[in-house]
């Protein structure tokens, strides 16, 4: 089992969240964070004065899939997250030991 962890735009969580459903993901864990990449954050203007924005609104989407679904659900979340522009984001793939689900005590590919 593999966990895929995408840091993407909000506004692009909708669309992710469809494209993994269609890959047979049956649950996902989002969390608002906020950071930066090679774009350094940004300057903004408000009423007038300028100010500079370190940590930019990105979601962390979380879901454990089956080794054997990994290209493809990888593959559905950099399609519904494209946009072409600097900041949509970066997926880090990790292998999951273990996973227990709390309720019955099913365990690994049964627990997910």
């Amino acid at each position: 089992m593999k966990q895929i962890t995408a840091i993407i735009k909000p506004f692009k969580l909708e669309e992710v969240r469809e494209a993994l459903a269609e890959c047979g993901a049956t649950g996902l864990t989002v969390t608002e964070v906020k950071g930066f990449g090679r774009q350094k954050g940004h300057t903004e203007l408000y009423r007038g004065a300028e100010y500079v924005v370190d940590f930019l609104p990105k979601v962390k989407v979380e879901v454990v899939v089956k080794t054997e679904d990994l290209d493809r659900c990888v593959d559905a979340i950099i399609k519904a997250a494209y946009t072409g522009k600097i900041g949509d984001g970066k997926i880090f793939v990790t292998s999951v030991e273990r996973v227990v689900r709390i309720r019955t005590g099913e365990q690994d590919e049964s627990a997910v």
